[in-house]
């Protein structure tokens, strides 16, 4: 079974109080100190530092929504139990409870509930991986086509609490840059990223205008003497 054939129906206009969304956020907060607290091991690697790779594409349609679903998936070397989405365009809602797997794509009991302002820039998510390269994959909304310019690029950090000497630690990783929109056509802004943008490729367009300018000013130049 796939992973778009196990999703639940997609929620993305959700009209976030801020006074309940801090509420909420609180609890669930408590909620993953709690889990993170009763765990007995944590990876060997540095969580302030954990390396996490994703990407985002087209997801899966909303019924009785025209906006655009954007799908994301990322996994990180190391156990997490938060992570925030940050975008450069506004999002018009996301999806509350993102699907956790493991290696083989099998669906796992670890969960993770979402929040945050809708219309917004971020999207905030609290719960609990219990291994490293454990998958997360959700869907947020936009109000504009995936591939239309500027295209969504959003910023990936991951948290992480847990017992250092007995005492209860968070760590965070990031910012993580998951990319352009995958499957969308190339541009001159292919092979950069919204931390480390590309220089846009000259073409012959631009090119041909540059020459027919300079041919102008010569022109000109020789007509006045």
């Amino acid at each position: 079974m796939s992973t778009d054939e196990r999703r639940p129906p997609l929620h993305t206009h959700l009209s976030v109080h801020r006074r309940a969304s801090l509420w909420l956020c609180a609890i669930l907060g408590s909620i993953a100190l709690s889990w993170a607290l009763a765990a007995t091991s944590h990876a060997e690697g540095n969580p302030n530092d954990y390396q996490c790779a994703g990407h985002i594409s087209a997801g899966v349609p909303e019924v009785g929504s025209t906006e655009q679903q954007v799908r994301y998936t990322f996994t990180c070397d190391g156990p997490v139990t938060g992570y925030q989405l940050q975008s450069q365009i506004p999002l018009s809602g996301f999806e509350a409870s993102p699907l956790v797997s493991n290696q083989a794509n099998e669906a796992l009991t670890d969960s993770f509930s979402c929040g945050g302002e809708v219309p917004g820039f971020a999207v905030n998510c609290t719960g609990a991986t219990k291994l490293p390269f454990e998958t997360i994959t959700g869907q947020f909304a936009i109000g504009t086509k995936l591939c239309a310019e500027p295209r969504v690029d959003p910023l990936l950090t991951v948290t992480d609490i847990y017992l250092e000497k007995g005492v209860p630690t968070q760590a965070i990783s990031g910012p993580i840059d998951l990319g352009r929109p995958h499957h969308c056509p190339a541009d001159s802004y292919k092979g950069g990223t919204r931390l480390d943008p590309a220089t846009p490729a000259k073409t012959k367009a631009n090119d041909h205008k540059k020459t027919k300018s300079k041919g102008k000013k010569k022109h000109t130049k020789a007509h006045r003497k």
